[in-house]
């Protein structure tokens, strides 16, 4: 969990005050948790709810507030609530200021595999595919390596897409990373982390602008 936090908190970094933000399935909604108290942040769940407050507490539970990933939440004062083609209008429409989503892969062309592994029941890629192309930033936030301790990082993504050259910046415990046409930067190191343990677990081929 503590790898985990040290990926949400540099993530919370990345959104400002009145920003409207779509967090994704897993990790990404534990940001909801994490805004500092004078921030004002819209959160948008692509399952019809703009305004989405920290997670309850046990009192606060309200079975019919929930995220897209069926997790109960909170609503903040002001929240609205509206059918599934009104969320997906805003998310086409370009209204997304910020889409912070997990990752199974990231490639150094700023592919991003996040929805399936062949073999496994999934139930869909849920509003992912459309998210990567209406949000005006995608930035991915996953662990630099899996549970066999490969690269997560690849010079080509192995799973099966959810978009090609969509991600703008990769957060991971190890570092930050940007794609600009194509391309693959490193421009910033976790506190703790050098170089040398970034190149050792990384697949992918990047250039160094720190």
């Amino acid at each position: 969990m503590e790898t985990r936090m040290k990926i949400i908190r540099r993530a919370v970094k990345e959104i400002k005050d009145g920003m409207y933000v779509n967090l994704g399935i897993g990790m990404p909604t534990l940001i909801a948790n994490e805004f500092p108290s004078d921030y004002n942040v819209f959160l948008q769940s692509e399952n019809g709810m703009l305004g989405i407050g920290p997670y309850p507490t046990e009192s606060e539970v309200d079975a019919d507030l929930i995220n897209a990933g069926k997790e109960t939440v909170t609503a903040k004062a002001g929240a609205a609530y509206f059918d599934s083609a009104e969320s997906f209008a805003m998310i086409r429409g370009g209204h997304i200021d910020v889409a912070i989503l997990g990752g199974m892969e990231v490639s150094k062309a700023g592919d991003l595999a996040n929805w399936m592994i062949p073999g496994k029941v999934v139930k869909g890629m849920g509003g992912a595919m459309d998210l990567v192309v209406g949000a005006k930033k995608v930035i991915v936030i996953m662990e630099h390596t899996n549970k066999h301790g490969e690269s997560k990082v690849k010079n080509t993504c192995t799973l099966p897409l959810t978009g090609k050259g969509v991600v703008h910046r990769l957060i991971t415990e190890l570092a930050v990373f940007d794609f600009v046409d194509g391309q693959m930067y490193l421009t910033e190191l976790q506190d703790g982390v050098t170089l040398e343990e970034v190149k050792e677990n990384t697949e992918a081929t990047f250039e160094v602008r720190i």
